[in-house]
């Protein structure tokens, strides 16, 4: 029988408190402190789910971490909040496979919610009373939370250290991280002086053989046979499409690096067109496309003269480029109170809307049967949009498939 001194029980349950479970994964010293009041054999305590029941902590025994599925007919026992005495008879005994004559159990709860149950068990039949379990249920009321503190610490001393090894990946990864953008900085800055300088090393033979196809052209120095005229248009054709293109790349440097400067001047507005349309009127030679211009009232402007002749020139070149051959390219200035818009419609190949989102992203060109025809750096709208909002104005698009396509500028006064 247990040993029933109250003076014993009383003793027992404040050293309970004292029983660090956490640094005894079997818990020998909670059955140790139990010896004192308890005489048993074995012991065991077992965490209850929904349909199962883990053992938890063992005493004389070294299978530990067991679970054992509980059938539905010892739901109602486990969960109930009386304990009992038992035989190696009874059902829960059986399940667990335990061999001893008697046992007694008592459940682990805290504010009447079951979550498991301790079990003392001794080798003699009828060994155990009605006093013994008495005072388990005593001793487990106290128990419950002992073993509840200490489960909580578990899960406490996890999520600190999920915590704190989260801190600390965080940390590393925001180091790696800046150290890359820096590096990707650095690369940036030695990305667009090599590309500065690249430029200017190539505009200057460009602006030579520009200049001397222009002399030949004129035949100052000698007539030119039909051929050779013909050579020397499709040089100054050929020359002034890749001026254009390291023309872009170098601007395009400069508006990355924010080293593009504005210089407004007053000028009219037909002076821009005029010039950007004879600067082009080669390239719409070569494909007999007209450029009709429509400037009902003319009046002047307060821009960058040279930016806004570049907008006007990626603009209408681009119509020229995706225009079929002897088309018609619209040019149509208006203005109001506050602003004037510039309208280039062309009757090409046309852009479909899920490209009107994109087409003005840097590097962005269209697949289709006359793009590939077309070299392009993929930078001339970006640019234009870029020059565009540098005189606080916006550029928008309206097109659709073999319907052509309409760029508006507006730019406020």
């Amino acid at each position: 029988m247990a040993l029933l001194s109250p003076e014993k029980i009383l003793k027992l349950l404040p050293s309970l408190f004292e029983v660090n479970i956490n640094e005894d994964k079997t818990g020998v010293n909670l059955f140790r402190k139990l010896e004192k009041v308890f005489i048993f054999d074995e012991g065991y305590v077992f965490f209850a789910n929904p349909d199962s029941l883990q053992l938890k902590y063992v005493y004389k025994k070294q299978d530990c971490e067991k679970n054992y599925k509980l059938p539905n007919d010892l739901k109602e026992f486990v969960f109930s909040k009386n304990g009992a005495i038992l035989t190696n008879n009874d059902k829960l005994t059986n399940l667990l496979g335990l061999s001893l004559s008697s046992y007694i159990v008592a459940k682990i709860s805290i504010k009447s919610t079951i979550f498991g149950l301790i079990l003392l068990g001794k080798r003699e039949k009828n060994f155990y009373k009605k006093e013994d379990l008495n005072a388990l249920d005593v001793v487990s009321s106290i128990l419950s939370y002992v073993l509840k503190d200490s489960e909580l610490s578990k899960v406490f001393k996890l999520q600190l250290k999920a915590l704190k090894d989260g801190i600390i990946e965080k940390n590393k990864a925001y180091k790696t991280i800046k150290e890359q953008n820096e590096k990707i900085l650095e690369a940036d800055k030695v990305k667009n002086e090599f590309l500065a300088n690249v430029s200017h090393e190539l505009r200057t033979p460009l602006n030579s053989i520009l200049g001397f196809s222009d002399i030949l052209s004129t035949q100052l120095y000698g007539n030119l046979n039909p051929k050779q005229e013909e050579y020397i248009n499709d040089i100054k054709v050929s020359a002034t499409h890749l001026l254009g293109m390291i023309n872009e790349i170098l601007d395009m440097s400069k508006l990355e690096a924010k080293a593009m400067k504005i210089v407004k001047s007053t000028f009219w507005i037909s002076q821009a067109v005029n010039e950007a349309c004879n600067i082009l009127m080669p390239l719409a030679n070569k494909k007999n496309i007209i450029l009709e211009k429509d400037i009902p009232e003319d009046f002047e402007v307060f821009a960058d003269y040279q930016k806004m002749q570049q907008i006007l020139y990626n603009l209408i070149s681009n119509a020229i480029k995706y225009s079929p051959e002897n088309d018609i390219i619209d040019i149509k200035v208006s203005s109001s109170d506050e602003s004037y818009k510039i309208a280039i419609h062309d009757n090409g190949i046309g852009i479909d809307k899920k490209y009107h989102g994109k087409i003005f992203a840097k590097f962005v060109q269209l697949d289709s049967a006359y793009t590939k025809k077309e070299s392009s750096t993929g930078l001339g709208l970006t640019i234009t949009k870029e020059l565009v909002e540098l005189h606080e104005g916006k550029i928008s698009l309206v097109s659709e498939i073999n319907n052509g396509s309409t760029f508006i500028v507006e730019i406020p006064f």
